[in-house]
């Protein structure tokens, strides 16, 4: 199994992960524990995680130069992210929240395009754009009705900001990541990461009441902490340094099949033909973009 294959992999299963945590974090918040005070947990449980193991890797020291690349890198893909997502996530619906998420990938493709003059070829346009297609089919005909959330609005502009921000983030990491260790990496995204967020989730943490929350909402908490932020990133970052930044971020289109596919696991949703045939459109279009990609690398 070649280098891009592993890749691949490691990408499609850190996408399932994001898929099921658009439910599972949506159980915890805002009753148990509010959108910020979540990201501190996170932030700070992964930070913990990836210092600790961090003391096992011996790689490059990071040059003084990149620190302000790193903290740029970190707004974005740690701060703004997950403060936006959390936050929109806690006032629509799961599957609403998966939706927006697909706007990454073209935002990757014009950040790519202003700030590493990257050419835009036809095939992967046509592979975002079908992917879009089935993803506004999946969103607008195959789900469930919201109710009467008078925020949605809100936020899914919210989750459109994170989508945003994860976009450039991939695009601001792309050489970063080829020049260290993930972990060495990864750990001082973190690091600055944890600085940023502690304004924003110290006063909503303080408010929790820890002996109210239920045993399962302690497992989802611990699930978005060890999968959601150390498994994925890791995953990503292996990901985005042996494929371009715009193939990783196209994976962003199956995360609402999976956020489908787990609420009819768990009796929240029901399937119809809309659902197929949308499916069938976002895997066309992941299919298209890594096609063209693998044409490239070759």
């Amino acid at each position: 199994m070649n280098q891009r294959t592993l890749a691949l992999i490691a990408v499609s299963i850190a996408t399932l992960i994001y898929g099921v945590t658009f439910t599972i974090a949506k159980d915890v918040m805002p009753t148990y524990v509010k959108p910020y005070a979540f990201i501190l947990l996170r932030v700070s449980g992964a930070t913990l995680v990836f210092w600790t193991v961090g003391l096992f890797v011996r790689s490059k020291k990071i040059d003084k130069g990149d620190y302000k690349k790193i903290l740029l890198a970190s707004f974005f893909g740690i701060t703004l992210n997950m403060l936006a997502f959390f936050k929109g996530l806690s006032l629509t619906t799961p599957i609403s929240a998966s939706v927006m998420m697909v706007t990454s990938p073209i935002m990757v493709l014009v950040f790519s395009s202003i700030l590493i003059k990257k050419a835009i070829g036809k095939q992967r346009i046509l592979g975002v754009f079908i992917g879009l297609v089935g993803t506004i089919l999946l969103i607008t005909y195959g789900n469930s009705a919201e109710g009467n959330n008078t925020n949605s609005n809100w936020g899914n502009f919210l989750v459109f900001i994170n989508a945003a921000s994860y976009g450039l983030y991939l695009v601001l990491a792309k050489n970063l990541i080829s020049k260290y260790h993930p972990v060495v990496f990864v750990k001082w995204l973190y690091l600055f990461g944890l600085f940023f967020v502690i304004p924003f989730g110290y006063g909503e943490l303080t408010e929790i009441v820890w002996q109210e929350i239920p045993s399962n909402i302690y497992w989802n908490i611990g699930f978005v902490v060890i999968f959601t932020s150390c498994i994925t990133y890791l995953f990503n970052l292996y990901g985005l340094s042996k494929l371009k930044p715009t193939t990783v971020s196209v994976f962003i289109y199956l995360q609402p099949v999976i956020a489908t596919i787990y609420a009819l696991i768990v009796g929240s949703d029901s399937l119809n033909l809309v659902k197929i045939c949308a499916t069938l459109l976002i895997f066309l279009g992941v299919y298209l973009v890594t096609k063209q990609v693998e044409k490239s690398t070759k």
